[in-house]
């Protein structure tokens, strides 16, 4: 493939294309990298050819592929083959300018959220579980000689894509996106486990920690359109942690780049702030009940777990009472058969109390997926609203009152100043610096804004996600009466021979009968 293209030597049209596919200068999203080919006009074997030639492969749509693509694609109008060859032959302002019959159609694919009332979600329950269904699955084999670690397949179904990924892979993207989104709803990741092996048990949690995360970012409204979880769900590539930090570390964090940036002023009411506080405290009861209820889940689950090594160590020594091998005699018995009646049950039995085992293995499996995983999910993005609100407070209000301090500082010391009698240009000098102070605090203004704007469309989020409790209590309700009803009848087969291997006045007794 050619080399890159000098980003200077460029037809200015070209960059106006780059600009209008990424306002925020970040690496073009495929779905408008796709766009603008079909808005070419070209034919699909040309478009393919374009896109093998010019496409990024594993790497994001950057700004050197969008131009050789742009180049491609003027030479194809021109009715030449696009090849390879013609981008060695041509380079600069000679490079050939395409037609494209339409860029407001990608204007309107970026911005097709602000012809929305930009202080509203608008956002749907169900519009939200469907812009991606992510499973992860844990790779068999531990990978590495000597330090081993585990891989996960990580599958998309709206990239259609299945990409191994290591844990540390999750916690470079999870750095990134703090970076990126800090006042978005990032959640924890699952806690590393420092030590050199780790249980099948801690595997398996991590994991589902690692599926709610995952889950989490590619249905947020905004984290999931970002390049950064685009190229963390298709990227084929191995050591994803260290080339996603090398591409993305420094793309600049959501208020440098939001096209909402300038006028987040306009988008805050004057009672956000008390708003906000309200809503915080409320959400921080929500979450404190909702570990409450989780808490009570974990004891659900403990519990089921404990009945199904139960049943299963039940059938187990029934069965070894049943197979009890020694010899029956008159003189330890005096002709009573009654140890032998009930050996030959509790043999019958033993498989009922393995099938009850199995059925109640069957029934805490969905427990955790239906009901304990939604109710953890539900907790994960309750804790991450908390946090971020812990980050905003750190961050953007501490900065903005550094600020104000230092202007209020300036302020008294040119008041001083002029007192004193000092010199015109020392004056001067003084008020320039405090214009500069005066334009950096508005831009914390401004930032400040941009942060209370996002945090409510983020509460607006926690509140759409509340409607997983709903989900999780009507699969409480449906496991458990599955659950009961299934139960309910390998009790009633095991019943027919208990009674009939019991002695006659005990089985009459249990029947109720004098």
């Amino acid at each position: 493939m050619t080399a890159d293209i000098a980003v200077g030597s460029v037809p200015p049209f070209y960059r106006e294309v780059f600009d209008t596919c990424s306002p925020s200068g970040l690496p073009v999203d495929r779905n408008v990298f796709q766009t603008l080919l079909r808005l070419s006009g070209l034919k699909s074997f040309h478009l393919e050819k374009i896109w093998e030639l010019s496409g990024p492969g594993r790497e994001p749509v950057s700004r050197n592929s969008l131009y050789k693509c742009l180049a491609l694609i003027a030479w194809a109008q021109q009715g030449k083959d696009p090849s390879g060859k013609l981008l060695d032959n041509f380079s600069g302002q000679d490079l050939p300018v395409p037609t494209i019959s339409n860029l407001y159609a990608i204007k309107e694919m970026l911005q097709r959220e602000l012809r929305t009332d930009p202080s509203k979600l608008n956002l749907t329950y169900l519009e939200m579980k469907q812009l991606d269904v992510i499973s992860i699955d844990r790779v068999p084999e531990k990978i590495g000689i000597i330090l081993k670690h585990s891989e996960y397949l990580v599958t998309s179904q709206r990239y259609k894509t299945s990409v191994r990924r290591r844990y540390n892979d999750f916690l470079a993207l999870h750095e990134l996106l703090l970076a990126r989104f800090p006042y978005r709803l990032i959640p924890r990741l699952p806690p590393k486990k420092i030590i050199v092996s780790e249980d099948a048990h801690f595997l398996e949690a991590r994991r589902k920690g690692l599926l709610r995360w995952m889950t989490l970012m590619a249905r947020h409204p905004i984290v999931s359109r970002d390049p950064l979880v685009s190229y963390f769900l298709r990227d084929q590539g191995q050591d994803v942690q260290h080339r996603i930090r090398e591409l993305f570390r420094r793309a600049p964090d959501e208020f440098m780049t939001s096209e909402l940036s300038s006028r987040a002023k306009d988008l805050v009411p004057p009672e956000t702030s008390t708003e906000f506080a309200s809503s915080r405290e409320q959400i921080r009861v929500i979450c404190l009940g909702v570990s409450k209820l989780k808490q009570i889940f974990d004891l659900g689950v403990a519990r089921n777990e404990a009945f199904v090594s139960n049943m299963h160590d039940l059938g187990t020594q029934l069965s070894a009472l049943g197979n009890e091998p020694l010899p029956h005699s008159d003189w330890a018995t005096g002709g009573n058969r009654v140890w032998q009646r009930i050996k030959k049950g509790f043999s019958n039995i033993a498989n009922e109390f393995t099938s009850l085992s199995l059925k109640a293995a069957s029934h805490a499996s969905l427990f955790e997926e239906r009901v304990s995983f939604g109710l953890a999910s539900v907790l994960d993005i309750l804790v991450a609203h908390q946090d971020m609100c812990d980050r905003l407070e750190r961050g953007v209000v501490n900065d903005h009152n550094a600020a104000l301090n230092k202007m209020l500082a300036l302020k008294k010391r040119r008041i001083k100043g002029v007192i004193r009698g000092q010199d015109a240009e020392s004056v001067d000098t003084l008020e320039q610096r405090m214009l500069e102070q005066e334009a950096a605090i508005s831009s914390l203004e401004l930032r400040h804004s941009f942060s209370l704007y996002c945090a409510q469309l983020e509460t607006q989020l926690v509140h759409l996600h509340l409607n997983d409790l709903a989900t999780v209590f009507n699969s409480l309700v449906a496991v458990n009466l599955q659950s009961h009803v299934e139960m309910s009848d390998v009790w009633k087969q095991i019943q027919p021979t208990v009674y009939r291997f019991l002695p006659d006045q005990e089985a009459s007794s249990a029947n109720g009968n004098p």
